[in-house]
Order: structure tokens, then sequence, then C-alpha cells
């Protein structure tokens, strides 16, 4: 059997709303991979994925942090996110240890090594932009619309 090589059918109003290139999810997914592809060769050097420097990134801002809180603000599920803070224990960037407060919580802690990679890392957003090509004004507002988008999403995934 051979695949069919007729159109779909579109209608009089415009262009088939099944097409691959009109949906806002294959947009983004694309968007999304090339994004995370071109900070793969910036990260390697630090010895960082790029779900690692998020991680990263959560901690350099606040610490310490619970497994829970950082799943939170990563929006990942704890089960995600784990193996990722195990292999960033592993390389020496992190602590984890139980909460004195309460034991239930697992808390997150930098090492001085992990502090340390955040002077190198900052010279990683602007090797991104560089590689991306884009003016840094577009960038800034693509993320603020995103970040728009976002927050209207939430609370309807939450529901």
């Amino acid at each position: 059997m051979t695949a069919s090589t007729e159109q779909p059918p579109t209608d009089d109003v415009g262009p088939d709303v099944l097409a691959l290139d009109q949906q806002l999810c294959f947009a983004l997914a694309v968007a999304s991979r090339s994004v995370i592809g071109a900070y793969r060769p910036i990260l390697e050097p630090l010895g960082l994925t790029h779900p690692q420097y998020l991680v990263m990134l959560a901690l350099w801002e606040t610490e310490p942090r619970s497994l829970t809180e950082l799943a939170d603000v990563l929006r990942l599920e704890p089960a995600t996110l784990s193996p990722i803070v195990k292999r960033l224990e592993a390389g020496g960037f992190l602590t984890r240890q139980r909460s004195t407060a309460d034991e239930r919580q697992l808390e997150v802690r930098l090492t001085e090594a992990g502090r340390a990679l955040r002077t190198e890392a900052t010279r990683v957003p602007p090797q991104v932009v560089a590689a991306l090509g884009v003016d840094v004004e577009e960038l800034a507002e693509l993320h603020a619309r995103l970040t728009a988008i976002i927050g209207r999403i939430a609370p309807l995934a939450s529901a």
C-alpha cells in the first residue's frame, strides 16, 4: 500500500487548520529543540547539560531550596528532577541533605565549586545570543510574550 499524495481538503476561508506548519505546538517544539541545541556546545565546557544549567540557575538565585521547591520553580516533576540533581551532586556542584526543620524535605545546596561556576556561567547568555543570531531586543520581546502566555496557561493547567 502506498501513501496518498492527495492534499487534504482546505476550507474556502484559508489554509488547512491541521497543516503541520500551522501548528503552534510544532513551532514551539522546533524552536525549543533549536535553542536548547544552541546551548549544548556552550555549556559543555562547564560540564553541564541544559537541564543541569536550569537547576544551577535556580540555586544561584536562592539556596538552599527543597527538592519540591526546585521542582516547582523549574516546572518539573520531582521524579524527573531527582536524577538531574544526583548528577550535579556527583559532579561536585551541590549537596543534598535532609532538612533539619522537616526531615521529609530534601535540601539542595551549592558547594563552593557550584558557587564558583556561576562566574564562568555569566558568559553563557551572550554566547547564546550570538549563537542564535537574534537581536537582544527581539529575544526580550519573545521572552515577554512567552512569559505572558505561560502566565495565562498556568492556571488552566493546574485546574
